[in-house]
């Protein structure tokens, strides 16, 4: 499918006017492997056709593959070729703007000097009437120093800003609130904590990203120690949450006790780590996991888990989440009858939901419907609001309920573009963090929802 591309172009082509040369462009295209978007009529004359035509490749490599056919199909020229992509991320994706309109004297005197001086002493006098009284109330830092983005690995804070930027767009969208990407330049864990607890003053919450294992444990657990405002590290509690939501959804749908069932969990990084342990305490059942690190099995002992391999899991688990990275893992003469199997990996899933299920498996799902964009701006979104002092895994367990329960019929998760959604996980999460007594204050969005 087109949407499942790597590489996508508009590339401008001009036909002649005769029968048969857009029916050969677009055959050229299919028989190379490629596949076709949108198609706009831009001009018709009485002897040519212009068109925009949205091309899906594999690759790079295969996108030069393919603009080479269509160039050289009868009757076409091509005009121009647009990466839309990087078209609109041109001068980023996000911008600070004024809320008010500042077009007098009298205004400039409220927002600035004089009257801005009362506002300060207010806030030095109760530091508290910050929240009321400053954008600190709705700031959330994303964090990252570019060790883990994506799935492209270490490529450096400032190659990892178009992420955090979509991660604050989505923030901003869903829920409200403003995240600001701030981009540190060192991979020094002790640094990255002290720059972070220094900062913490201008945000309501952080939000950690992109920071690779095993180091993100570290850093995690030092600025929660250290800050009195919520901190999470996004890439393994926030796909933890989700996955979690899927695997609920899937139970109902099969059946399935989770409390009763063997767990395995394929890849012990960030987000296997998280979600092991997160299913642990849900269950109160040991997960098995399997990872090539033997500090990471370690780690999941030392959880509570079962330190295994990917042989023993495949054939004894009831329930396997995998979340590798390395596509096509799992072999289809793995799979036993009856298994419920979440392959997440991004972009090409450890084995494809239909292979799984035509070798048996009871259900199987892959990634591209279970994304981490359905729980962080609901979650953090709650913190805010009950000006939490924490995320605990009692948060975090509500919003995966939540979310499980929200999803439409036939559907493993929710549409992530609900604000539905994002606003009932957010009431979900301000709710558990009172019924804790580690909110500040009562249930009140600081914004109309």
């Amino acid at each position: 499918m087109a949407w499942e591309r790597k590489v996508m172009r508009v590339v401008r082509v001009r036909n002649q006017q005769q029968v048969g040369t857009l029916a050969r462009l677009l055959s050229a295209i299919s028989d190379h492997g490629g596949s076709v978007g949108t198609i706009e009529l831009l001009s018709e004359t009485a002897n040519s056709v212009t068109r925009d035509i949205s091309v899906y490749a594999e690759s790079l490599e295969h996108m030069e593959q393919l603009i080479e056919e269509i160039s050289n199909n009868e009757g076409t020229k091509v005009i121009t070729v647009r990466d839309e992509v990087l078209e609109l991320h041109q001068k980023g994706k996000i911008a600070i703007r004024s809320r008010y309109p500042v077009d007098s004297l009298s205004t400039l005197r409220r927002v600035y000097t004089p009257g801005v001086a009362e506002v300060c002493l207010k806030i030095a006098k109760d530091p508290s009437q910050a929240r009321l009284y400053t954008s600190a109330s709705h700031m959330v830092a994303i964090v990252t120093d570019g060790t883990a983005v994506l799935g492209l690995g270490d490529i450096g804070p400032l190659a990892g800003m178009p992420v955090m930027e979509g991660k604050a767009m989505l923030m901003e969208t869903l829920v409200g609130l403003s995240g600001m990407p701030i981009l540190l330049n060192t991979k020094d864990p002790d640094e990255i904590i002290a720059t972070v607890a220094n900062i913490a003053p201008t945000f309501a919450a952080i939000q950690l990203e992109d920071i690779s294992a095993p180091r993100c444990f570290y850093i995690e657990e030092k600025l929660q120690q250290m800050l009195d405002i919520p901190v999470m590290h996004d890439d393994q509690h926030g796909t933890a949450v989700v996955s979690t939501a899927a695997l609920l959804v899937a139970a109902r749908r099969t059946g399935v006790a989770l409390n009763e069932s063997k767990i395995g969990q394929i890849g012990l990084g960030a987000a296997g780590f998280a979600t092991a342990n997160m299913l642990m305490r849900l269950t109160r059942n040991p997960v098995y996991g399997a990872d090539l690190s033997q500090e990471a099995l370690n780690r999941l002992k030392a959880a509570g888990g079962r330190p295994s391999t990917l042989k023993e899991i495949m054939a004894t688990c009831d329930i396997i989440i995998s979340t590798t990275g390395a596509a096509g893992l799992i072999k289809p003469e793995m799979v036993r009858k009856g298994q419920i199997i979440l392959a997440l990996s991004n972009p090409n899933a450890e084995i494809e939901p239909d292979v799984a299920i035509a070798a048996g498996a009871i259900f199987a799902a892959d990634g591209k419907s279970v994304n981490n964009v359905l729980g962080f701006p609901g979650i953090f979104r709650g913190a805010v609001d009950a000006q939490a002092f924490r995320i605990s895994h009692e948060m975090l367990a509500a919003a995966a309920h939540t979310i499980a329960d929200m999803a439409p019929s036939g559907e493993l998760v929710p549409n992530p573009l609900d604000k539905q959604v994002h606003m009932a996980v957010a009431r979900a999460v301000a709710s558990m963090a009172m019924k804790q007594g580690i909110a500040r204050a009562d249930y009140v969005p600081y914004a109309e929802e």
